[in-house]
């Protein structure tokens, strides 16, 4: 399988301006997750978590399947590859979070996913050789350390057990998600990869709720509604970071992706949350980051040569 993947290039110069609507639809998708987010506690009333995020994922694939109609026959070896590593990241990272959350409070488990902020430049700095710029770094940095602050670590619990790994496991198969498609999107079909990508995470999704002896779901109406919205969002949000990662650096896809809480933290306030002056600073960290990532640290000009 690597052998196969391997062929494909990364994409080392910086993003040129027709990166614009990609990126801008990368930011949409941040505004996505952080509207979904209540969407999601309110769903878990009626399914376990690995039930609701399986059928979640399985109505996205159908949804999407409806739309491609017959684009699927051409589905290539290399996108059912690309796409099975991509989902498998992305199983791991719910999955991962899910059980997490089951030992730690929800504010140290959004400290520790924002782990996958400096991860990304790092795994890619190790495993391609490809150092990260200055002003991509100094992003990623602010980036982080803002999330950190919407996630009100003063009065988090510093102990280190079981679920906290598990935690940082869900921040690393993130980054993973994150660095496969950018690396792997580029020159596949978009909707079939993202097809591929749900299929898998629903079939994973299966054998742990049986595993995890989750109930049978409720079907009430408010379940089938938020399965709907939530699949719907789903198959946009998996095409969408396809589509967008085959020119977007997966640095500055991090760093665009990291203004999900900030979106998340908004919403809050409108349903009567408060958010805190550390939750403002580091919105502000956050939306600052995604401006610094733009830039570029000038470089020296060369002596001119003796006449």
């Amino acid at each position: 399988m690597s052998s196969v993947l391997a062929s494909a290039e990364l994409t080392a110069s910086p993003p040129p301006t027709s990166n614009r609507r990609r990126e801008a639809v990368l930011l949409f998708i941040t505004m996505i997750w952080g509207a979904t987010f209540l969407v999601v506690q309110i769903g878990l009333s009626w399914a376990g978590p690995y039930t609701f995020v399986g059928l979640r994922f399985a109505t996205a694939a159908l949804l999407l399947a409806l739309a491609l109609r017959g684009q699927l026959a051409g589905l290539s070896r290399r996108e059912l590859q690309a796409g099975a590593l991509v989902g498998i990241s992305a199983f791991f990272g719910y999955t991962l979070q899910t059980v997490g959350l089951q030992g730690i409070s929800s504010s140290k488990s959004a400290f520790l996913t924002a782990l996958y902020v400096p991860m990304v430049p790092l795994l890619q700095w190790a495993l391609y050789r490809r150092p990260p710029r200055v002003m991509a770094l100094l992003a990623v940095v602010l980036a982080f350390v803002g999330t950190v602050l919407l996630s009100n670590p003063a009065g988090l619990d510093w102990q280190f057990g079981l679920h906290d790994a598990l935690t940082v496991g869900c921040a690393a198969a993130v980054a993973f998600e994150i660095i496969l498609i950018s690396r792997y999107a580029k020159g596949l079909d978009p909707a079939r990869l993202a097809f591929v990508q749900l299929v898998v995470v629903a079939l994973l999704c299966a054998p742990v709720a049986v595993l995890n002896a989750e109930a049978a779901p409720q079907w009430t109406p408010g379940l089938l509604a938020c399965l709907g919205s939530m699949a719907c969002a789903t198959a946009f949000i998996q095409f969408a970071m396809n589509w967008a990662q085959q020119t977007v650096p997966a640095t500055r896809a991090t760093v665009i992706y990291a203004m999900e809480p900030v979106w998340a933290g908004i919403v809050g306030r409108l349903a009567g949350e408060r958010l805190g002056v550390l939750g403002v600073l580091g919105g502000a960290l956050i939306v600052l980051s995604v401006m610094v990532s733009e830039l570029r640290w000038p470089r020296r000009k060369a002596p001119p040569a003796a006449s």
